[in-house]
């Protein structure tokens, strides 16, 4: 019994390392692709893979990855310097949009995977698949307005500001993140499937 109950940590462990490193892979080629002053993201479907094989403990953690991957680049420059220019504005409040933004994104996927899965697998990937991108972009403009209301009004030039954060800040990536998700749902389903057979 105790060594099936290590067997299945272990499993975790090694299953959580590889979603880690996939994502720290997936986010570090991401920076360098941009609409707007913000790069996209494509790391999203392993964190929703992750919280589904192993619960939404692991999306929180894996979300959290991804934030500390994207707050690591952005200190290093490769963002094009736009993390930096929130850091020198208000470093607590980049560090917390980064990191809440993407753990809070994999927990509540998860946590809409779990209370769907038992009826539909793929209305739960469907929709954890929303959630995540929904969530991830939903806290970041909410953590822009609260720390960065005035770094905002000033990059939307007399805009309106909702027009801005729509079309201008977030829109095509959010766009793009979305429309990954749901066209990978079925590949995403079949990878969940694999994934707790070998847990």
């Amino acid at each position: 019994m105790n060594n099936g109950k290590q067997m299945g940590k272990t499993r975790r462990m090694t299953g959580l390392a590889i979603f880690t490193a996939i994502i720290v892979v997936l986010q570090v080629l991401c920076t360098f692709v941009r609409f707007g002053p913000f790069s996209i993201t494509l790391a999203l479907a392993p964190i929703i893979i992750g919280t589904a094989i192993y619960g939404k403990g692991a999306g929180a953690y894996l979300g959290g990855v991804f934030g500390l991957v994207v707050l690591i680049t952005g200190i290093l420059g490769w963002d094009g310097g736009t993390v930096m220019l929130l850091m020198s504005i208000n470093p607590v409040g980049c560090v917390l949009i980064c990191l809440v933004k993407g753990a809070a994104a994999g927990f509540l996927a998860g946590l809409c995977y779990e209370a769907i899965a038992k009826k539909s697998d793929k209305t739960a990937v469907l929709v954890s698949g929303i959630v995540c991108p929904v969530v991830n972009t939903g806290l970041f403009i909410v953590g822009m307005l609260v720390f960065f209301f005035d770094t905002l009004s000033g990059w939307a030039g007399g805009q309106n500001m909702l027009l801005y954060i729509i079309m201008g800040l977030t829109g095509i990536n959010f766009l793009v993140e979305l429309g990954v998700n749901v066209l990978l749902a079925a590949g995403i389903e079949r990878i969940i499937r694999a994934g707790r057979k070998m847990r």
